[in-house]
């Protein structure tokens, strides 16, 4: 078990080297913004405009006079008269119409119509004048807010301008900065080389690269150079990221990893300007590790394509070559690259002083599977039935990452059942599943294509046990899944790196089977053979133009090596041979797939009624495991649960 503390999750932590989010453009669209902006202003202003008016209708004053008030009150118009505070009176008329007028600040509207006016008692009672109490201070507050409102809107608009204007400078300056995700202490990656399997070599060779951050001045002081940049290359799949996330654990560094992808922008210069702010950043906090991921994206190789390439990637990759080459000789930093396609990368970077050492990830052997089976199952019940070790063997060609998921498939399948722990079986289904797809049980096929199809995968089953350079069969099914109508899944013993003549010509006789048993049984052919042909095809040609396996054109190899890499793997296929050779290479595939169909067919014939039989069992269970196959072939009692044994005849 791993007792290492769960990594933490990434991004939790705001820091200031990140970029901010205004950076990556996710606040949200700049014209929603902008219309929410315009409509909020509109708003305010409705506001203000809306007080000021009420302000207006409710307390200015009209041309009113007092003269006018005597007249109105001695004419018996007037119903009241009110004065609102020390200046304000209010004169509302018995036809329900009302106006306003003012007097001077401190004096009394009563006393003005006896002493200025000379009105009596009488007039003044029939006036019918009330005192209202008001809060004097309200007109001036009232005042000074008609001043104070358009200020504030006028500094917040202010203020917003030069926010905006601030933001889009920090974006236009960002587009420079680097994108490098920065792990450290805690947030360093918590992986180490004893959770990555199967790359035994590859670890060996960056032991050195963590020796040199922890302990920089012994090699220092011996005048060793220590290689500046890594490069680690191997196909999809094989664990190149965590092997880098692995180095950056053991050496306890600051982790900066970026893709290739993001240095590159439409405007011109930023993928330089990015990669100088990467490696300054990064010579601070040394010793540190800068991982780019998918070098190739620009790495490629400078004025190759259509155009005469990309002057934007060209000049980020004549940047990183600058600061790779500018490092000072006491730089504690290391460059870990990776790439899949170590064809298309730029001489000038795999140069001596820059990418120094190419480390291979490739895939497992049987040994490195096991180990990482071992790994991604930590944690994990497994029943006591699971053997690893047969899974390693039955799962040649699978990367890191095909195994990974194959055990998490086969959880998946455990829990779909309601299981306590994860079998043998699961697993083998699982790793059906992620070789050939999801099985296909509800597939609706008439009987007649039933039979056709077990003659088809009994006929590849039986001329695979009588080639004597192939392994064992795993499992015989006609059950679909994915595109096959049913398929025979050989076991490899041991991983072979090198293949003879007589193994290809064993595969090839393979291949042929299913069509062989279809011409020998039916006397006709189905479109079941198509994907055989491909790959028997394919088998014969390599054998003819690469491998130089034919006695007829010698030991030579014919076209396939200056294939376009920026236009397609077969587009740009340069023919270095003549029309002649190219009719004999015709000629002995032809002769090559001949002569193993024939093989196929003679192995079919002699043992037509193992043919028949096995077709016979296929229909009826619909699949066989290597035991009940090969007790089959072995010609001993009929295999438990068929019903009856079926007739072992010549004919159909």
């Amino acid at each position: 078990m791993n007792n290492r503390p769960p990594e933490p999750p990434h991004g939790k932590r705001k820091r200031d080297d990140e970029p901010r989010k205004s950076d990556n453009n996710n606040e949200g669209p700049e014209p929603n913004r902008n219309v929410r902006r315009v409509w909020l202003i509109v708003g305010m202003l409705f506001v203000f405009l809306l007080i000021f008016t009420l302000f207006n209708a409710g307390s200015s004053s009209s041309n009113y006079t007092i003269s006018q008030l005597v007249s109105d009150i001695r004419a018996n118009r007037v119903e009241q008269i009110t004065q609102r505070g020390e200046s304000e009176v209010v004169v509302r008329f018995r036809s329900g119409n009302t106006v306003n007028t003012r007097i001077a600040p401190g004096s009394d509207i009563g006393s003005i119509l006896v002493r200025d006016y000379q009105m009596t008692n009488d007039e003044i009672a029939r006036a019918n004048i009330q005192y209202a109490a008001s809060n004097s201070t309200g007109p001036f507050l009232f005042q000074i807010l008609i001043i104070a409102l358009p200020m504030v809107l006028i500094v917040w608009l202010l203020l917003r301008m030069m926010r905006s204007a601030r933001g889009q400078q920090d974006q236009a300056m960002s587009f420079g900065r680097s994108r490098a995700r920065v792990l450290r202490d805690m947030e360093r990656p918590q992986v180490t080389f004893s959770d990555v399997a199967g790359s035994d070599e590859a670890k060996e060779e960056l032991r050195e690269v963590v020796e040199f951050l922890k302990d920089h001045d012994k090699f220092i002081r011996l005048g060793a150079r220590v290689p500046k940049g890594v490069l680690m290359v191997g196909p999809p799949g094989t664990g190149k990221t965590l092997m880098a996330r692995a180095v950056a654990g053991e050496a306890g560094v600051p982790f900066f990893s970026i893709s290739g992808s993001e240095f590159v922008e439409m405007f011109v210069g930023v993928g330089a300007s990015r990669v100088r702010d990467l490696f300054d950043r990064a010579k601070t906090e040394a010793p540190a590790i800068i991982f780019i991921d998918e070098i190739d994206a620009v790495g490629r190789h400078r004025g190759a394509g259509l155009g005469g390439g990309h002057d934007e990637r060209e000049q980020t990759l004549n940047q990183i070559l600058v600061e790779m080459d500018g490092f000072e000789t006491g730089t504690n930093l290391i460059i870990i690259a990776a790439t899949n396609r170590p064809d298309i990368l730029d001489p000038a970077l795999l140069r001596p002083g820059r990418f120094d050492r190419k480390v291979i990830m490739d895939a497992p052997d049987v040994k490195g599977r096991e180990e990482i089976l071992k790994v991604h199952a930590r944690g994990k019940p497994l029943a006591p039935d699971v053997d690893l070790t047969a899974m390693a063997k039955i799962t040649a060609g699978f990367s890191g990452a095909d195994l990974e998921n194959l055990i998490n498939e086969a959880a998946i399948l455990a829990a779909r059942r309601n299981l306590k722990t994860i079998g043998m079986s699961e697993l083998q289904e699982s790793m059906e599943r992620v070789v050939m797809g999801p099985e296909r049980r509800t597939r609706v096929i008439t009987d007649k294509q039933k039979r056709q199809i077990a003659y088809h995968e009994a006929g590849h089953a039986l001329v695979h046990y009588h080639m004597q350079n192939l392994g064992p069969i795993h499992k015989i099914t006609i059950i679909s899944r994915g595109r096959a109508g049913g398929y025979v899944m050989p076991l490899p013993e041991d991983d072979v790196a090198l293949q003879s003549r007589e193994m290809f010509e064993d595969q090839i006789a393979f291949a042929m089977g299913g069509r062989a048993a279809e011409e020998l049984i039916f006397n006709q052919f189905t479109t079941g053979a198509s994907n055989d042909l491909q790959q028997a095809t394919r088998m014969a040609r390599a054998m003819v133009t690469q491998f130089g396996m034919s006695d007829k054109l010698g030991p030579r190899s014919y076209g396939g090596g200056n294939q376009s890499i920026f236009l397609g793997r077969e587009i740009g296929e340069q023919r270095d041979y003549s029309e002649r050779y190219a009719q004999d290479i015709d000629d002995e595939v032809k002769r090559i797939l001949q002569a193993s169909y024939e093989r196929a067919i003679g192995v079919l014939r002699d043992n037509r009624d193992k043919l028949k039989y096995l077709a016979d069992y296929l229909i009826e269970h619909e699949t066989l495991d290597r035991q009940q196959f090969e007790q089959l072939m072995s010609g001993d009692d009929p295999l438990p649960g068929l019903s009856t044994a079926p007739a072992l005849s010549d004919g159909d």
